[in-house]
């Protein structure tokens, strides 16, 4: 019996996530408390996004939600926290941003908001938050068509990974002589357990209660995985043993880890982890 054994929600773009024991599953991806997965983003002084690639240290902006606040730690910095209701449209001050070649609208946080983040990571820059005029689209070419909408997440709503299929590659580090990774390096929403390594590449719909999720295209994977989320430094990145084994023809030769899914059915259906996972593969 597959079950779900882990939630992530990632309030900020490339930050560390919330783990959840229960999430609202929607169209647009993760939501808990009406905030919704990579809702907000860090960009530079250009409004172009900012991520751990280039910034290793952002996995150690912690965030937690409170009452009415985001508040986030970071070493060195003091507490900051962050109003979670949206700003008033009439008063709220917006800027064009830059995410994978797309230009969008979006909120600007305010000043103390944006000199935080720029002391932390040593560079002009400002946290924005996702506007709710915008309109951003998954790809359609993977989606069958079916209108996806995501916010600041790098292409599809909801990333979900086989817990298989980490202790697979673990067991192949481990044979090299290295050691194990955490499933934090992949950053997926979803962790289903009790399926075999990697079949979530050959899944047609994962079925949570009423809600239906539809994989749609493999993740190909960046040099985020090397980044350790504890330390916030480059190790050694698990892509080359990865190499040997996930690149995927159909991305040309991409190493993909994970798949990314769209929501098929169940809008606003409410999720919690151990729950029973149906699993439907597309052969």
């Amino acid at each position: 019996m597959a079950t779900l054994s882990e939630l992530t929600l990632y309030p900020i773009k490339s930050c560390a996530g919330i783990a959840l024991r229960a999430a609202t599953l929607t169209r647009a991806g993760l939501m808990t408390d009406q905030i919704y997965d990579r809702e907000w983003m860090v960009v530079d002084a250009n409004g172009h996004y900012l991520t751990q690639r280039e910034h290793p240290k952002m996995a150690l902006i912690v965030p937690r939600l409170k009452a009415d606040t985001l508040e986030l730690r970071a070493p060195g910095m003091l507490r900051l926290e962050i109003p979670l209701g949206l700003p008033d449209p009439n008063d709220a001050v917006t800027i064009e941003v830059e995410l994978w070649e797309e230009r969008v609208k979006a909120y600007d946080g305010d000043a103390l908001t944006a000199a935080w983040f720029s002391n932390y990571l040593g560079l002009p820059c400002r946290l924005v938050r996702f506007h709710p005029d915008v309109q951003r689209l998954a790809n359609p070419k993977w989606t069958g068509g079916i209108e996806a909408p995501t916010l600041f997440c790098d292409g599809y709503p909801m990333l979900v990974i086989g817990a298989e299929s980490l202790r697979d590659l673990n067991g192949k580090l481990q044979a090299a002589g290295r050691d194990p990774l955490p499933m934090n390096r992949f950053r997926p929403n979803l962790v289903v357990d009790g399926i075999e390594a990697f079949e979530e590449d050959y899944v047609e719909t994962f079925r949570l209660g009423d809600a239906v999720l539809k994989p749609v295209k493999p993740c190909p994977r960046c040099p985020i995985p090397s980044v350790d989320q504890q330390t916030g430094e480059f190790g050694p990145d698990p892509l080359d043993i990865l190499q040997g084994y996930r690149a995927k023809p159909e991305l040309d030769g991409a190493v993909c880890f994970g798949m990314n899914n769209i929501l098929l059915a169940g809008e606003g259906q409410r999720v919690e982890v151990g729950q029973p996972v149906d699993v439907t593969l597309a052969f």
